[in-house]
């Protein structure tokens, strides 16, 4: 149970990803009410292209390429991260949850920047998600080759 087939790596990882970023956008939408405005929005779509273009994006690319090039066919189930994608991870979560407790930013703050970054998770998570049903239906492709 603790081994798990690595394309099912792809799997928890869109299931972490997604549940993370659908928590985060809705800190977000929930914060947007008072705030709600073209700027603002267009704003969050800013961060969301951002975090997109230069995290999130790249982070389903590499992660899933290094995924595919495990050599064996069962991995450890907390494989679909590496150390530092934990850490950053960690570093994340505990910055963001201080920064809504200590009431540092504002409300509005929280609406913009929560929205877009919270979507771009929830993005990351539907990527893997393709990336599984890609990886899930290329072995049944080959494995039908075979027989």
């Amino acid at each position: 149970m603790l081994y798990v087939k690595k394309q099912t790596l792809l799997f928890i990882a869109f299931l972490v990803w997604g549940i993370a970023g659908f928590n985060v956008l809705r800190i977000g939408i929930f914060a947007y009410p008072n705030h709600l405005s073209f700027v603002n929005l267009f704003l969050s779509f800013i961060v969301f292209l951002c975090f997109q273009k230069f995290v999130f994006g790249k982070l389903v690319k590499k992660h899933t390429k290094r995924i595919m090039e495990y050599k064996e066919a069962k991995q450890f189930f907390l494989k679909f991260f590496d150390t530092k994608s934990f850490l950053i991870m960690a570093f994340m979560m505990t910055g963001g949850i201080w920064l809504r407790s200590s009431e540092i930013v504002s409300e509005k703050f929280i609406a913009i920047f929560y929205s877009g970054l919270g979507a771009s998770l929830f993005l990351a998570g539907i990527l893997f998600g393709i990336q599984y049903i890609n990886a899930s239906s290329n072995k049944n492709k080959n494995q039908e080759i075979t027989k």
